[in-house]
């Protein structure tokens, strides 16, 4: 075979960029087919819901819905039927206004809607659209962290309402994330698998084996600086169990693990903890380091005499093994109701007791 006849071989950086431009142009037009048909769904939805369903008889738009639903499936297939168009009409009553879903859309692909829809609470609909939006949530992720109640599990879900939608408000207009939507309580650490006895040393040993796991419960925008870091004052050395960065934040975030209950000494060693790391570690443009103090178990009315959220420090529970949705959703649910009442009756001039054990009579 002469020279000529012999086939010639494209350089193999000519053959990758060529891919990457292809499948980069493939995923372009698949956002604005995607951007585009979620826009269709919000319409169809709200034209539905303000020009039949208004009407606010119920019977006569479920007939008309459903005769709709027969005819568009028979001329652009079962996506248009009387199932779906219930669904587009669910999805434009939770998402109401246009200039949101508009922003909203850049990120979010209508099967990541689908999953919040169904969400009851309109704070945790918007918590989950806006988290998703700004940390670029897959769908499959997204899935997870509404299976594993994250919104519930938030301080913000405790916060008034007011003040929660305050602080999503400046999440969607200035992409800011506030430690109310980054520190959780409880945190889920079932993938430990540690057994009923354990030491601090090996709940921090199997921390670090799932290291990958535990930043993921943690939450996006944590990395891992180090284990036992040591703090030299005077003459004494304290060593700090995890320290982290939250690069959203802009804040070195100390972690102290403790196997039983909260205790009202803590208080005092985390706070020397983080005005070491302030004169020490902090780096000129970031904010005050944060503490984390996870515990086994909470001392609530403690935790809200001693005012810890002044000093920059959140006290957590950790859960080792996953209790039944049911359960766990009936303790936040609980937890969520007692720290508003305690906030509005802070703001009020009130004192709020706990409940003993057992309930009210």
């Amino acid at each position: 075979m002469s020279t000529k006849d012999a086939l010639i071989e494209p350089s193999g950086t000519l053959l990758t960029e060529l891919r990457g431009m292809i499948a980069e142009a493939r995923e372009q037009v698949a956002q604005v087919a995607n951007a585009a048909l979620t826009t269709l769904y919000w319409k169809i939805g709200h034209r539905i819901s303000r020009d039949i369903l208004g009407e606010k008889r119920a019977d006569y738009g479920k007939q008309i819905v459903a005769s709709l639903g027969r005819q568009l499936a028979a001329e652009y297939g079962a996506g248009f039927g009387e199932k779906n168009l219930h669904r587009m009409i669910q999805f434009a009553e939770a998402f109401p206004d246009e200039q949101i879903l508009a922003a909203l859309r850049r990120q979010l692909g209508w099967t990541h809607f689908k999953a919040i829809i169904p969400l009851k609470d309109p704070l945790a609909r918007d918590f989950y659209a806006e988290m998703c939006r700004v940390e670029r949530w897959s769908t499959r992720t997204l899935a997870g962290k509404i299976n594993s109640m994250l919104f519930e599990r938030t301080a913000i879900s405790k916060k008034p309402e007011e003040v929660a939608r305050a602080e999503l408000a400046t999440l969607r207009s200035e992409d800011r994330v506030t430690p109310d939507l980054v520190f959780r309580d409880p945190y889920i650490l079932d993938f430990l698998g540690l057994k009923d006895r354990y030491l601090e040393k090996d709940l921090e040993d199997a921390i670090l084996r799932e290291l990958e796991t535990f930043l993921l419960e943690l939450g996006n925008g944590f990395a891992f600086l180090g284990r036992q870091t040591r703090i030299q004052i005077d003459s004494d050395d304290f060593y700090l169990d995890l320290l982290f960065y939250h690069r959203r934040l802009k804040r070195l975030i100390a972690i102290d693990l403790k196997l039983g209950d909260f205790k009202a000494e803590y208080k005092g060693q985390m706070e020397l903890y983080l005005r070491w790391l302030a004169k020490h570690e902090q780096q000129p443009g970031e904010a005050p380091p944060l503490g984390i103090i996870l515990c086994a178990g909470k001392k609530e009315e403690q935790i809200e005499l001693l005012e810890l959220d002044q000093s920059g420090i959140h006290v957590a529970e950790y859960l080792t093994a996953l209790p039944p949705r049911e359960l766990l959703q009936q303790k936040l649910h609980a937890a969520i109701e007692i720290s508003r009442a305690r906030l509005e009756a802070k703001e009020g001039g009130l004192s709020i007791q706990p409940l003993e054990e057992g309930g009210a009579e």
